[in-house]
């Protein structure tokens, strides 16, 4: 296991005084244009924040599905939607697979991530992110349970240490993962959420902070100074590579947000 993976592990499961609940979903394109904020939370903030990742259903299938905000109501309509997420956030989305073979439900994605997370947080997290560059990236339709299969095979021929292919396959076919995201559900529900990525920041047995939406990192770490004032970063990035190699690889907008100025207190440098 490598150093960031160590830390990583670290920062899941045991360090932190702050507690993050990541509301989110493998085909959420605001999510995916998240990442470069989230990332760089994590690795400012290393050992100081905890994270878990509850999956939010998104698309039950198209029968139901109904977004009036942004008028969506059918696969087609998604595509324009993920290139104006593109536009926005500068992150790369392949909208085609909205024309060319669309999902047809979030859900079996979500009950794979739980499938990771039955083996380890980090196998969650690296699953999470790998499934969301399939579909992402390379236009890959995760919601097919073979695409899905393919991911966490190739994670576990690259990284045994990290998951076991055979264990997943099991708990993905079996009860256990969709019971852990039927708690998923619960909990979307109970904090009546109803966009993503949601983030609920709190420090234990205290009242949190909810950030809803797609949001810049200064909102981020002003929410980190109202839940625990006294919060500092650990470390920030300084150059492309090493930034890289913490993560195993970041995409050009990823690595441009973490050598952003450094955050002051109130505002940026």
């Amino acid at each position: 296991m490598t150093n960031k993976e160590n830390e990583l592990k670290e920062n899941i499961q045991e360090a932190g005084s702050v507690e993050i609940e990541v509301f989110t979903d493998p085909l959420c394109c605001w999510s995916w244009a998240f990442e470069p904020q989230w990332r760089r939370l994590r690795y400012e903030y290393s050992g100081k924040i905890r994270w878990r990742y509850r999956m939010g259903g998104l698309i039950p299938n198209w029968d139901t599905y109904n977004d009036p905000m942004n008028s969506i109501s059918k696969p087609l309509q998604m595509g324009p939607l993920w290139m104006e997420v593109k536009h926005k956030s500068g992150m790369p989305l392949n909208d085609r697979i909205w024309v060319e073979n669309p999902p047809k439900s979030s859900y079996p994605s979500c009950i794979a991530v739980k499938a990771a997370e039955m083996q380890s947080p980090i196998a969650a997290e690296q699953y999470l992110r790998r499934i969301r560059e399939a579909i992402m990236l390379h236009g890959r339709n995760i919601g097919e349970r073979e695409v899905l299969l393919e991911v966490a095979k190739q994670l576990a021929v690259e990284k045994p240490q990290i998951l076991n292919y055979s264990t997943f396959e099991q708990d993905f076919g079996g009860d256990a993962a969709p019971k852990a995201f039927e708690e998923d559900l619960k909990d979307v529900r109970m904090h009546n959420i109803s966009r993503f990525p949601s983030l609920a920041i709190r420090k234990s047995g205290q009242n949190g902070v909810l950030i809803v939406g797609y949001r810049p990192y200064e909102v981020l770490v002003q929410a980190l100074e109202q839940v625990a004032p006294a919060l500092e970063p650990t470390q920030h990035a300084t150059d492309e590579d090493s930034y890289k190699q913490f993560w195993g690889g970041a995409l050009d907008k990823e690595v441009e947000e973490a050598l952003k100025p450094e955050m002051q207190a109130g505002g940026t440098a």
